[in-house]
């Protein structure tokens, strides 16, 4: 019995001595491991930090709170979009209007799962908005029922009424600019001369991605837009040459358009196991991949999902599911 006991009481002495290591270790790991990934050898480990969190408005902190504006503004800039200008369209010949056919297809990357679906018809391509504009955002699948819509992507951007910051808050007030059916139904731009981040889509079915004008998305003959960015690939030409686009490792939303003018959208899980998230510059290469002649970055994060055949397919990173937006672009059921 006297045994017993002394090898119950080793045990749980070296049960105790195991749970305090491992609340050590937790502990240490913790306090030291900001330090080790923004003071420590891995450049490409603290550059990809930075930008996830100054791209992100919730976890700006997480760099703030290590590193001087200087030094983040530093990093920042070794990360660098080419303003290509997209001059012409000439380079989409929309080929299949009236094909009602969506491809469904898995992306896998080293880090990440997503899917990328392919409308044949641009023109079936629309923009909708929550019914509850400038009071509050609705899920896209919500907005995407309400258009009878049989898939759609989150849209554009959405401020804070409160402090005017840009990508936060509720859905309820669109940053930029928001179009469809041909009507203005949001619009903070002032200046219509003044070149903004968009991305639209025409009357005959092209897509407008990277900076343009409101006078001349009339020129062109603009139906559906909204606001957001960057350009990834503008008239065949990847515009993150250069590092990895300086937005972090996260989940994406983008939409672009291939040469025969099939449209495509691309949703890329993350902050999750099994699926990290993409920088710019995979979704980038992903669209290329699959052909695009142009592309766009649309509000990713916790925004970014994909609804399809009556469900969302993706998994928003939100712990609560999906997130309230402003915008969606979707596209219209042919039944």
């Amino acid at each position: 019995m006297v045994n017993m006991k002394k090898n119950k009481n080793k045990q749980t002495i070296k049960i105790k001595l195991v749970i305090s290591f491992i609340i050590f270790e937790t502990i240490f790991t913790a306090i030291t491991g900001p330090f080790m990934i923004y003071y420590g050898p891995f450049k490409n480990v603290k550059t990809t930090m930075v930008g996830a969190a100054m791209t992100t408005y919730s976890l700006q902190w997480l760099a703030t709170t290590f590193l001087s504006k200087e030094a983040i503004a530093k990093i920042m800039s070794t990360q660098t979009v080419d303003a290509l200008v997209q001059t012409n369209l000439d380079g989409v010949k929309v080929e299949n209007k009236n094909d009602d056919t969506i491809e469904r297809y898995d992306v896998n990357g080293n880090k990440f799962n997503g899917y990328i679906l392919i409308i044949n018809d641009p023109t079936r391509l629309k923009v909708g908005y929550t019914s509850l504009l400038h009071k509050e955002g609705q899920l896209t699948s919500d907005i995407a029922k309400d258009n009878n819509a049989i898939a759609a992507i989150n849209g554009g951007g959405f401020k804070d009424e409160d402090n005017g910051t840009k990508y936060t808050g509720t859905g309820a007030n669109p940053a930029g600019i928001i179009m469809a059916n041909g009507k203005i139904v949001a619009n903070d731009i002032t200046d219509e001369n003044k070149k903004t981040e968009v991305v639209a889509m025409t009357s005959s079915g092209k897509l407008l991605v990277g900076p343009h004008s409101l006078s001349e998305m009339k020129t062109d003959g603009v139906t559906e837009a909204i606001s957001f960015g960057p350009a990834l690939i503008v008239s065949g030409q990847k515009t993150i040459t250069k590092g990895d686009g300086g937005w972090g490792i996260a989940p994406r939303t983008c939409v672009a358009q291939r040469g025969d003018g099939a449209i495509m959208f691309l949703v890329i899980d993350g902050r999750k196991l099994g699926s990290l998230g993409a920088t710019l510059k995979e979704a980038q290469d992903v669209l290329y991949d699959y052909g695009a002649i142009n592309a766009t970055n649309l509000d990713g994060g916790s925004s970014s999902t994909l609804f399809y055949d009556d469900e969302v397919i993706n998994s928003p990173s939100d712990s609560l599911g999906e997130r309230s937006v402003s915008s969606i672009m979707y596209i219209e059921s042919t039944k």
